[in-house]
């Protein structure tokens, strides 16, 4: 963002109130006023961009991603069709339309992003022709190819993918899959022809690299019963390339599921259970050998907790991260640096607010972003988590938040005086 851009962001924000950003205060004090913010988008539709652990803003910080539907508050049927876009925030947030989708869910819409090392080349899931597909588009030229498959995440060269089933997802955890095809595999608890998938982005060829049946025969599976139907979620490439992390889960006839984080080289070789106990939740790698994850029951603790773990089986050396002051249950970034975790909260208490956060790891210091009413209506699939998201540059956090009378736009908080 332009001097004058980021002058008009501030002298926006004053005019409507926002206090300024305060320094760091334990627990996120609520009295501590919260740093500069602004809508970026607005009604009558509403806009979103869903998980936090892709690439929402182009390498200069300026053009920032999103979507667009004209409905909330139901699953996404078939013929339903989203819009994707961008909005620049030097020319006064402009909205500019890159494209649409007819596969998508509310909490990772159609995992639209920046491919990494690129400055103009986003990609997003479509569904064509009766299986889903994914799209490259460079917003400079136009040019634009597809690729048969679906993709997840994506390395960091921006070369390869990995990739789950969308349509098994979608049958097991409404809210994350994509509706409009079928999963092939809906009577089998643990099919050989479904799992983990790489994908050569530039010849668009796939191959299945781990299958569920694969990985239902490996190590303890905590509270296995009959019935329990296995599928793969959350996958993460890791920053040097080199492996992936992936939420096994497996859900019971009652709906309750349990859960094992796994990595593995992107041939899917060297597969590790690094998490096992079955509770395991929001990730992301610190670096190429930690990774640090949500779960439970351990270290003497009972209760959830951000717990950094090492990249080996069974996860090594495990050391809990900002108890009692980092959220357990947010979604978790580290900023460049690692000096700072960004995350947030669930709808806290009568008023459901919502709390986007920093921690700071030396001091074990938080500061509020913002605190977000989220309205009852906003529950379960159609939920809207803040899922922050930071620039490059480390100067603003965007968030996905309802806004009065508009539904759920995008909202930017600057946080350039914080760090």
């Amino acid at each position: 963002m332009s001097v004058r851009s980021r002058r008009a962001f501030l002298q926006a924000a004053m005019a409507a109130g926002v206090a300024s950003a305060a320094g760091p205060t334990k627990g996120g004090d609520q009295r501590t006023p919260t740093p500069p913010k602004r809508v970026i988008t607005q009604g009558p539709k509403h806009h979103w961009f869903g998980y936090y652990d892709k690439l929402q803003f182009d390498p200069t910080s300026r053009f920032v991603l999103g979507m667009q539907v004209d409905f909330e508050h139901r699953s996404p049927r078939p013929d339903d069709v989203i819009q994707v876009g961008m909005v620049d925030l030097d020319q006064g947030d402009r909205w500019i339309e890159l494209g649409e989708s007819r596969a998508w869910c509310w909490q990772q819409g159609c995992m639209l992003q920046w491919i990494p090392g690129s400055t103009s080349r986003v990609l997003w899931n479509d569904r064509q022709n009766g299986r889903f597909v994914c799209h490259l588009l460079d917003v400079k030229t136009g040019e634009k190819r597809t690729i048969p498959h679906a993709i997840y995440s994506l390395s960091p060269d921006g070369k390869t993918a990995v990739t789950a089933d969308f349509g098994r997802i979608n049958d097991v955890r409404p809210g994350y899959g994509y509706a409009g095809v079928p999963d092939g595999f809906a009577d089998d608890v643990a099919p050989q022809g479904s799992g983990i998938f790489r994908i050569d982005l530039t010849s668009g060829k796939a191959k299945l690299i781990l299958s569920l049946a694969d990985i239902a025969r490996v190590g303890p599976i905590p509270n296995r019963q009959l019935g329990i139907k296995h599928y793969f979620n959350h996958l993460l490439v890791s920053p040097d390339g080199e492996r992936f992390i992936a939420l096994h889960r497996w859900r019971y006839p009652d709906g309750k599921r349990l859960t094992r984080m796994i990595t593995a080289k992107l041939d899917g070789t060297d597969m590790r259970i690094v998490c096992g106990n079955g509770y395991t939740s929001h990730f992301i790698w610190r670096d190429s050998k930690h990774i640090l994850a949500q779960s439970k029951n351990l270290l003497g603790n009972t209760n959830w907790g951000n717990f950094l773990f090492e990249d080996v089986d069974g996860g090594g050396e495990v050391q809990e991260i900002g108890h009692g002051v980092l959220d357990p249950s947010g979604h978790l970034s580290y900023l460049p640096g690692n000096a700072w975790i960004l995350s947030d909260t669930y709808p806290q208490g009568k008023s459901r607010l919502q709390t986007p956060h920093l921690f700071h790891i030396a001091s074990g210091k938080r500061v509020d972003l913002g605190r977000f009413h989220l309205p009852p209506a906003y529950t379960g699939e159609w939920r809207v988590d803040t899922h922050p998201r930071f620039s490059p540059n480390s100067r603003y956090v965007c968030i996905d938040a309802p806004v009065a009378n508009q539904g759920r736009q995008l909202t930017l908080i600057d946080i350039g005086d914080l760090i």
